[in-house]
């Protein structure tokens, strides 16, 4: 069983920037795929984005430029940097963790955005 705490979720204005962490209960060395999706109201959940082991990190298009992953492996944590955030990033966060036992999901974080 994989762990995954998120926090870091709070009420930002238009424009402005918040940092999501997720802590991961076992080492981010031995996850194969570790990011960010998000899940608004009324939609579907959706990559936001992630780092692949191996192959390195992979965003959706709507937050290209705007939001960075990063990854502490001494903390086993994972970052998500969001600047020039938008009322349509307004969503609950969750954290993802692909492994060879499985996919697991935290438990998510509430971001909104105000205009």
């Amino acid at each position: 069983q994989v762990r995954l705490v998120e926090s870091g979720g709070d009420l930002v204005q238009a424009g402005g920037s918040l940092r999501l962490s997720c802590a991961a209960s076992l080492s981010t060395l031995m996850i194969n795929a570790i990011g960010w999706y998000r899940q608004a109201p009324g939609k579907q959940r959706e990559l936001v984005a992630e780092i692949k082991s191996g192959v390195g990190t992979n965003y959706a298009d709507f937050v290209k430029g705007r939001f960075t992953i990063s990854r502490d492996n001494a903390r086993d944590t994972v970052y998500l940097q969001m600047n020039n955030m938008k009322p349509e990033d307004t969503a609950v966060y969750y954290c993802s963790a692909n492994t060879d036992w499985g996919r697991y999901w935290g438990q998510g974080t509430q971001v909104t955005v105000s205009s």
